[in-house]
């Protein structure tokens, strides 16, 4: 059940993709980022050029999808939508590039996770608007050089940090999406309930943006599956009785900390004396993957105080005693 309340996109969350805003002005929250991309937008038209590549990174759930849809919306041009992983191949590559029309976006979610040789073709494609691949084996190989119409490429990440540099240098636009504030989370749950028919009193939206840990993903989530416990045992409405014996059946407590944060914290505490310790040993010891702890686990324990990161490795804080309700032990 704790996968309720994981950043990540997963299959079946064609919930968020219906509730999703189209335009800028439904989009809640990231006020800085969205101002200055509308900016950018609009300048863009205004010259009749493709919008500069666009770079949104940040913690999975925040919005980076959602924002290169209204970037395409409010271009007025086709959005066409590829993952990291998948593009093995430099034919892969060339088979979506091949099908932009002038101006189009294309959206690479997990950028940071397309091989080298793959990324090193962007780099022309994204310069120069050239597409420059050999194809064929060894002995039988030629070099295929394809004019590509002007595009913006909006690529996403989670993990900036592990771009090269000469990919990250050649976006014009780079934005950090941030965590929302309990009040941007309420107002984006009462959207979410209004589009989704879904009647909900106002502390019932308080307390599922308070449990959802500041991720709008997480708060669509929370609110469909609180519905169903609205449905099922109440009247439809969602009250704020409901709200917390739903969320407590779903073990989402007060801070949005799940089965799996309160494991990776006891961990810590038990098993390594509340640290400092390296992920290596922590992913081992709770049988979580490494990419996991760091990508999904970690940014919101490290963003409440829960934990710091040394030199040495991860240590809980004393928070985290107190909110465990666990006696320090004595060195």
């Amino acid at each position: 059940m704790e996968k309720i309340i994981r950043g990540e996109y997963q299959e079946g969350d064609s919930f968020e993709k219906s509730i999703r805003p189209t335009n800028f002005d439904e989009y809640i929250g990231q006020e800085d980022v969205k101002e200055n991309i509308k900016i950018f937008v609009k300048a863009a038209m205004m010259r009749e050029v493709s919008l500069d590549h666009v770079l949104l990174y940040g913690p999975p759930g925040l919005g980076k999808t959602t924002l290169s849809h209204i970037i395409a919306n409010e271009l007025g041009v086709n959005i066409k939508t590829a993952s990291g992983p998948t593009i093995e191949k430099s034919g892969d590559l060339a088979a979506i590039l091949s099908t932009l029309e002038p101006y189009d976006v294309l959206f690479i979610d997990e950028i940071h996770r397309i091989p080298k040789y793959i990324e090193e073709i962007l780099y022309s494609a994204m310069e120069d608007f050239k597409l420059d691949i050999i194809v064929g084996s060894d002995g039988q190989s030629r070099n295929i050089k394809i004019d590509l119409p002007p595009f913006t490429l909006v690529g996403a990440t989670t993990r900036a940090g592990d771009l090269s540099s000469p990919l990250r240098d050649r976006f014009g636009i780079t934005c950090k999406l941030n965590y929302y504030t309990t009040e941007e989370l309420t107002k984006i749950v009462k959207r979410s309930a209004e589009v989704f028919n879904v009647k909900i009193n106002d502390d019932a939206a308080e307390i599922i943006a308070r449990r959802s840990r500041k991720t709008p993903r997480i708060a669509n989530r929370l609110l469909k599956r609180v519905s169903d416990f609205a449905l099922v045992n109440g009247e439809g409405v969602i009250t704020k009785e409901i709200t917390n014996s739903s969320l407590d059946r779903l073990k989402v407590d007060e801070y949005g900390l799940d089965n799996t944060d309160i494991e990776y914290l006891e961990s810590l505490i038990h098993k390594f004396n509340g640290g400092p310790v390296g992920i290596e040993s922590i992913a081992a010891s709770i049988g979580e993957e490494q990419t996991t702890i760091e990508d999904v686990i970690e940014p919101f324990l490290l963003q409440e105080g829960f934990i710091k990161r040394t030199i040495r490795g991860r240590q809980v804080t004393e928070k985290t005693y107190e909110y465990l309700k666990i006696k320090k032990a004595e060195h």
